[in-house]
Order: structure tokens, then sequence, then C-alpha cells
């Protein structure tokens, strides 16, 4: 039974991830930003532990994790959760720029830093869920974009650091996808959303699961997944 710790439980592709990595029977511990949400993963998830963690706040994770049991070893670190805030650089403030790089990147380095300890104890696997923004940028895309490129940095960049350790690194990028920010995304663009338009979270969930069972003579280390015809 692997033990995997999943940021972005609550909804979209966390939520499918958690539900198949569950129903094959791995530990799940998860990240959430307050007691009142873990109570409700707890009940959406039995059986699953709970990290409590603001990721808006990556500062403050060391001192929130001293205060909490957290896993002694760990199979997959995989970082789903991400905020998405549209505009043009002219009009972007320096608070929207800071909240999603905080959010995007600044707190899945954190996290993993943090977790490293547990994840080379297990020769583990680390996972972020990037985005199409993350390869090309379009206009009104440039702070998430911004944010999204810096998590390929640190992916890229953490891959050769912990190849020593055992440590493999997966970047997926999935295309648009029918999850709660593909509905925001749509309001901020002022367009008409259509879920069935847009890749569904289970088979972006699959895909992580592709990665995480690779046997350890290979390693996926960027997938990218688009919407089909």
């Amino acid at each position: 039974m692997a033990t995997h710790l999943i940021t972005g439980a609550g909804s979209g592709i966390g939520e499918a991830l958690a539900d198949q990595l569950t129903g094959r029977g791995d530990e799940l511990w998860l990240l959430v930003r307050d007691a009142g949400r873990a109570a409700q993963l707890r009940e959406r998830f039995p059986g699953a532990q709970t990290l409590v963690g603001d990721l808006a706040d990556p500062a403050r994770l060391s001192w929130a994790f001293s205060h909490q049991s957290v896993p002694p070893q760990l199979d997959a670190l995989i970082h789903v959760a991400g905020i998405v805030e549209l505009g043009s650089v002219a009009d972007t403030p320096v608070a929207t720029w800071q909240q999603q790089l905080n959010v995007n990147a600044v707190a899945p380095a954190e996290l993993t830093r943090l977790m490293l300890p547990a994840l080379r104890t297990a020769r583990g696997h680390v996972v972020f869920v990037n985005s199409g923004a993350g390869l090309r940028v379009s206009p009104e895309w440039g702070s998430y974009g911004a944010s999204k490129f810096a998590v390929r940095a640190i992916a890229d960049a953490l891959r050769e650091e912990e190849r020593p350790y055992g440590v493999r690194v997966t970047t997926v990028y999935p295309g648009r996808t029918a999850t709660p920010m593909q509905e925001k995304v749509h309001q901020q663009e002022g367009s008409a959303y259509d879920a069935a338009r847009w890749i569904d979270p289970a088979s972006v969930a699959t895909t992580i699961v592709a990665a995480l069972d690779l046997p350890r003579d290979a390693e996926l280390t960027e997938l990218t997944v688009r919407p089909g015809a």
C-alpha cells in the first residue's frame, strides 16, 4: 500500500485522483487550508488523514507542520491545488502577482522541501500538475503563466537534484479540464462554459496514476494532456 500526500483534493483533478487512489487501497494524506475543510475531506474520503496548512502563506507551512503529525515516509507528493486570475500585465496589481506566485509556485516548492525527508526514505515521486500555460502564454494570462513557468523551473531543478536519492519528478501539463477553476476562467473570459467540451478530471488523474505506477527502471518526466476531438 502506497502513501500519498495530495493538495487540492477537494475538487476537480485532485478529487478525481483521491478517488482513484482510495479505490485501490492506498493511504491518503490531504493538505487543507483549515480545520473545517479537514473535517469535510475526512468525511468525503474515510480513512484519509489531513494536514492543515495555507498555501497562500507558504512561509508559515513549516510552523504549521511542527504542530501536527506528518507522514514519516511518502511514496508520492502530488501538487494539484492552484488559483487563477486573468488580466493584462497593464492591469494586474502586485497583490495578484504575489498571490498566484505564492499558491502556485512558492508553496509547492516549500511543501516539497518540507516533505523531502519522507520522500527520500521511500524513494518517492513528486508530481506537479502544471498547465498548458506553463508551456505557452496567451494575452491576459501573464501572471498565471508566470507562476506556472516557475513551477516548471522548480520541477526541472528538483528532478536533477533528487536523482541521487531515487526521487522521481513528473510534470503534467493538462489542457482545459472540466473543473471549478475552468468554470471561473470562462467567467473571467466572458464566455459560456460547457464542461462536455473539456477534459474529464478523471482522465488527468489516470495519467498521474500511470506515471506513479511506472516501474523503477524508467521515469515519465513530462506529460501533456489535451482535450480530445
